[in-house]
This record gives C-alpha cells, structure tokens and sequence, in this order.
C-alpha cells in the first residue's frame, strides 16, 4: 500500500512531513513524492494539462505551476528521515538524472518512474545505472513501448527488479478507463509482477484490482481535498485512505491461497451438515446389499456417500437397523 504524497505537499516541507505521518497512521507501506528540477523536466511554455487546469485554473504556466511547489535536496532528505522514523518506505519519483541522483544518495527503497517518462529510454538507462527495483507506471502506454522499457531496464541489470503499475493518466481516471483486466495480461507478457496505480475517485476500485492481480497499490493521499493544486480533487484525505487499506487487507484475506480444501471455520459443520451411507431398512448380517439397503442421510460419521457403489452387492458383516451408518467394519469386503 502506497500513499502517493505526490505534490499535495504544494511546496512546503511541514505540510509534506504531515504527509508521511497521516499515511504511516493511516497503514501504508509507503510514501511517495516526486523529486524533479523544474528547468530539467519542462520548457518555460510548457501549457498545463487539462485536469490541472480544472483544479488549479488557467493562469500562468505549467512550468510556474511546478515550480512554485518544487522540493529541494533538503526538504526530501527531512521527508526520508521522517519515513525512516515512522517506519514506512521512502518512495519517489524521479523526473530527471539530478533527481536521479538525489534519490541515489538518499537511499530511496525504490524509483518509481512516472507514466510520463515509460518512453523516456535515456532516463530509464540512467535509473539502471544506480541499481534499485523499480515501480514502473504504464499510463497512457501502447503494449509496445511496456515492451520496449521493460526490455531497457532488464539490460540494465533490474531483471527481477521489476514491478509494473497498471494506469490510467487522467485525474480523476473514468471507471470505464480503468481497464483491470491488463493486470493478467501484462504479468503475462513480461514475468514482473503487476501493481495498480488508481486515479479513480473513492475507494472502490483498488480493492478490485487486488482481485485481478495487483500486487501494490498506489494512491494519492492529501490532507485536504480542498487545498489548491493539481492532484488534490483525485486524492483520499487520511481517514478513506485508512478505508481503503483496511478493505484490502480484508480482500487480501478474503483471497486465501488458492488451494480447495476445507477451511478452519467449516470443520465444526462438517459433521453436522454433510451426509453418510445408512441403512434405508434393517439388513442382517450375511445379507448381500442392493440398492434398496442404502441411502444417504445427515449426519456424517459413516462411510461418504461416494461409496454407495462400493458397498452394494458386498455382504453386511453385522445386523443394522434403519438408519444405522454404515461403517468399514459394516461391511465384509471379500466381494
């Protein structure tokens, strides 16, 4: 479970270290920023995207957008720190190599790349030069480009290292964008497994993805929906991100292990509810039993009733009465 901090810091270190303590209480896993140098990741007349002009209007660029909310080297060191210390992951994602090379130093658990860079080979090649596992975003990818990044980080050296993040890039993303069923078929395609990272709104879908295969999920965490910025509007606030990990943990549970057996709860009703061979009239014993001498009835105790064949045209070893089990030792078996 990621809590996806992001930019809903807008800017200041206190709100992002308030970030990671709400997530930690909330139950995440991890925490993850994004670490970029604005004059490294986006031209000066660079137009913002069309959600971020919904939730953040359309003055001014979207380069002074980013950069009014920038983070430096220090406020992420701090934000690292205070991971370590509520011992949650340290995530985040980096946009361009001094940023890269930021997160090196800071020994950030893993890089996550971002849905926009999943074509952005130089960068990739930078990553797999500072060997860490990387959570790779697939937003707005063909199954190609997946191929052609997955294909840059393993000669890299990441084979193993790898988890793809199914996603949608729009905020909020469209129930019927979702599109779930690429978690099967990417783990398919590439052997790595699959997390989901969810821009819907509300917590109704991430617990789906856990069905379809997610291994981690990431989602966008804020203190407050209402605060300015972009990513806020497609963000939970502490207590539905809480929601959230407590109705994956029970999906979790839920899951089991995939092997059919009888679970713990059942055992206690297996007696009671489940049916055993008995007598349907009084036999004695030397009497040869036909179809008429059996059925089945609650409780069990005796043979199952998938032994009916088994047991007609043996001989009864002692007398039974109507509804008597038949038993192993019912029965002569020299037929």
């Amino acid at each position: 479970m990621i809590a996806e901090a992001g930019v809903n810091h807008n800017g200041d270190v206190r709100l992002a270290l308030d970030l990671v303590d709400a997530a930690a209480q909330a139950g995440a896993d991890a925490v993850k920023f994004q670490a970029y140098v604005t004059e490294q990741l986006i031209t000066a007349r660079a137009e913002k995207a069309g959600y971020q002009v919904a939730t953040t209007g359309s003055e001014g660029s979207q380069y002074d957008m980013l950069k009014a909310i920038e983070l430096g080297p220090d406020a992420h060191a701090a934000l690292a720190a205070r991971c370590h210390d509520r011992n949650v992951l340290y995530l985040c994602t980096p946009y361009d190599e001094p940023s890269v090379e930021l997160l090196e130093r800071l020994g950030v658990a893993a890089f996550k790349i971002a849905s926009t860079d999943t074509t952005n080979v130089p960068l990739l090649r930078r990553i797999t030069a500072r060997p860490r596992p990387v959570l790779l975003s697939t937003g707005m990818s063909t199954h190609a480009e997946v191929e052609t990044a997955v294909q840059t980080l393993k000669a890299g050296g990441l084979e193993g290292q790898i988890v793809l993040m199914q996603c949608t890039s729009e905020y909020p993303a469209p129930v019927q964008d979702v599109n779930l069923k690429a978690i099967g078929t990417l783990s398919d395609a590439f052997g790595c497994p699959v997390g989901f990272s969810d821009h819907t709104e509300g917590i109704e879908v991430a617990p789906w993805a856990v069905v379809a295969g997610a291994c981690t999920i990431e989602k966008h965490m804020t203190l407050d929906r209402t605060l300015p910025g972009p990513d806020h509007r497609a963000s939970l606030e502490p207590m539905a991100f809480a929601s959230l990990v407590t109705a994956i943990r029970r999906v979790e549970q839920a899951l089991g292990d995939g092997v059919k057996q009888p679970m713990p709860s059942e055992h206690g009703n297996r007696m009671a509810m489940r049916k055993s061979l008995v007598a349907r009239r009084p036999v004695q014993a030397g009497h040869v039993f036909d179809v008429d001498d059996l059925t089945c009835k609650r409780p069990a105790g005796g043979l199952e009733p998938s032994w009916f064949d088994r047991v007609v045209g043996q001989v009864a070893a002692v007398d039974l009465a109507e509804d008597d089990a038949v038993t192993l030792d019912s029965v002569r078996w020299d037929r």
